[in-house]
């Protein structure tokens, strides 16, 4: 590649950074996508909940996205992981894994998180698959079926309200001591929420699709689907070294116009907020590719 100075660089080519990328291009600006090719939904077999792609493999949406984008010539794709960046008099320096430098006026990050899962024999295995995160993406397909979730406290309660639109066949697997009051416990049992205590060994399971709950008592639990909500990091820490604010929960910090508190500098998609969806991911980084585009407007009026 030889061209190194773009007007915009978007780190993270799934659907959010795609999205923004199209919203550039169209509006003519000389854009870079680097992706490096690991979306966190990699093992997921299908999409749902994404008006005209419902039910579709997340690679084949992604792959569709990448063909369409790539008609507009202002748009070039970069195959390699960002590893740095460098605030510079007139934009920013991304610089790759292999040591490659670009530069841009604007940089957008859609990069995604990167889950944290428990060390729980079989979870990786299934996560994706069986093991579910959001009930809006997956609940349809596993709607009536003997179903787990694995949290404790208000948020295991809260989870667990959730899933019962779904199912009414419900366990709530606290992995070890339960922190419900005696309140939400009395609750969850009168809507016959059957609570395990017990910690989890590990899941039997057939190619990621779950048979059983094995705890370290020996005792087995069938169940046909699991919700879980593991805890997760910034898949790049990039934004984080450039000093762009991170709040409570762990995702990039921005305003309405997905704006981070760093000036040239935005986010989209995953990394920014906790309603994971592709239709979110979408929306967020085409509006995102229109904000940049009027603000660079702005500065060359």
């Amino acid at each position: 590649m030889e061209q190194k100075h773009f007007e915009v660089i978007i780190v993270g080519g799934s659907y959010s950074g795609l999205s923004a990328a199209m919203s550039l291009g169209r509006s003519l600006r000389q854009v870079l996508v680097i992706d490096s090719g690991s979306p966190c939904n990699r093992q997921t077999p299908y999409s749902h909940n994404f008006i005209t792609q419902d039910g579709e493999k997340p690679a084949v949406i992604s792959a569709k996205a990448k063909l369409q984008v790539d008609i507009y010539k202002t748009v070039q794709f970069y195959n390699g992981l960002a590893v740095k960046a460098i605030k510079t008099e007139n934009g920013f320096e991304i610089i790759t894994e292999s040591g490659e430098a670009f530069t841009a006026r604007k940089v957008l990050f859609a990069t995604g998180v990167k889950d944290l899962l428990p060390k729980i024999e079989g979870f990786a295995n299934c996560w994706g698959i069986s093991v579910l995160h959001c009930p809006y993406c997956h609940g349809y397909e596993v709607k009536n079926e003997k179903t787990a979730i694995i949290a404790n406290g208000e948020m295991g309660f809260e989870y667990a309200k959730l899933i019962f639109n779904w199912t009414k066949d419900l366990r709530l697997c606290t992995n070890g001591k339960s922190e419900l009051s005696l309140e939400k416990t009395q609750i969850l049992k009168n809507h016959r929420v059957q609570i395990f205590e017990e910690e989890i060994d590990s899941f039997e399971h057939s190619e990621g699709y779950i048979k059983n709950i094995i705890f370290k008592n020996g005792e087995r639990v069938e169940v046909k689907a699991i919700y879980a909500r593991p805890p997760f990091e910034q898949h790049c820490p990039i934004p984080d070294t450039l000093g762009c604010e991170i709040n409570e929960q762990g995702l990039l910090k921005v305003d309405a116009m997905q704006k981070t508190n760093i000036s040239g500098v935005f986010a989209s998609g995953d990394c920014t907020t906790p309603m994971r969806s592709v239709a979110i991911a979408v929306s967020t980084g085409s509006f995102a590719g229109a904000v940049i585009n009027k603000e660079l407007i702005d500065e060359d009026f």
